[in-house]
């Protein structure tokens, strides 16, 4: 497959874990949070602070499938890949890759999608579709 993969790392914190060192499951999902963050203000253009206080607009989850392979410790640097499995009219499908060097750790999918002023989904605006489109997965 190819098209475009955003990628970030981050240091797994104190705040990050359990009792025994180990990243609590939640955590995760706030970490993947930050991931599409990133990626929107660096790759895409659009911070959320821009998408949402200044374009009252909105990307939430609609969902999200997650599988934990590894645990991941306090202290451990973490890699985040992100691509675009799927680009419709109002969602787009996210795959998440978080390795530690080369042991995969945690994968997930989420669909995000679209919410403009009207507080419901809509299209994305063709700016940012333009800027998606090369993260997108193409069969070789």
């Amino acid at each position: 497959m190819s098209g475009q993969i955003f990628t970030t790392t981050r240091r797994v914190r104190f705040a990050d874990c359990d009792a025994a060192g180990i990243v609590f499951f939640p955590r995760y999902f706030e970490m993947l949070n930050g991931v599409v963050e990133d990626w929107f203000a660096g790759s895409l253009g659009l911070s959320f602070r821009e998408l949402h206080l200044d374009r009252h607009s909105s990307v939430p989850t609609a969902a999200v499938e997650a599988r934990f392979l590894a645990p991941s410790r306090l202290g451990d640097d973490l890699t985040f890949a992100l691509n675009v499995t799927r680009l419709g009219g109002a969602s787009c499908g996210l795959r998440h890759r978080i390795s530690a060097g080369e042991a995969l750790r945690f994968e997930a999918t989420q669909t995000i999608v679209f919410v403009g002023t009207s507080l419901r989904p809509g299209p994305w605006p063709e700016t940012l579709r333009a800027r998606i489109a090369p993260y997108l997965e193409t069969a070789e």
